[in-house]
């Protein structure tokens, strides 16, 4: 990797814990208003961006009261998350489409962190689940427009080439 994109995801990585801890009472648990997520939609952009979205996740989860289960179920509903759109923006050319793509994706993922909270805090796990996807869901959906626009003044792909 060089030295330019290692230093693009290294700030993507401090953003996403900075945007994270300034609304932490509302970035854990059953009702995530976690508006980092909105750097999910890095990923369609480039695939580059994947290692700085996970490393912010994994540092921003340092911080959860949950402990070392946000470390393994948040980050592994991320990277699996991101994973899953990176091949499906293979077949997909459109930005706008990809990131609905990416809206959909991670709403549907966060059954992974219902199933954790399920696990830990017992929470019911299929309400658990609606509330996080709908929380998911109008942060990336509110986040898309934002990234899409900062896109066209600044080319994300650009930046981590």
């Amino acid at each position: 990797m060089k030295i330019k994109t290692l230093t693009v995801n290294a700030i993507v990585a401090a953003l996403y814990v900075v945007v994270t801890l300034v609304v932490a009472p509302f970035g854990f648990t059953n009702i995530q208003f976690r508006l980092s997520e909105m750097f999910n939609h890095l990923i369609v952009f480039d695939k580059k961006y994947f290692f700085g979205i996970v490393v912010g996740v994994l540092i921003a989860n340092f911080f959860s009261p949950l402990g070392w289960y946000d470390w393994v179920f948040g980050v592994g509903q991320s990277a699996i998350s991101l994973a899953i759109v990176i091949l499906l923006s293979r077949y997909v050319a459109n930005v706008k489409v990809r990131m609905v793509l990416t809206t959909l994706v991670f709403s549907a993922t966060m059954f992974i962190i219902a199933w954790e909270l399920a696990l830990v805090l017992e929470y019911p796990f299929l309400y658990t689940w609606l509330t996080l996807a709908i929380s998911e869901f109008i942060v990336l959906a509110v986040g898309a427009p934002i990234m899409y626009y900062i896109n066209k003044r600044i080319d994300f792909k650009k930046i981590i080439n």
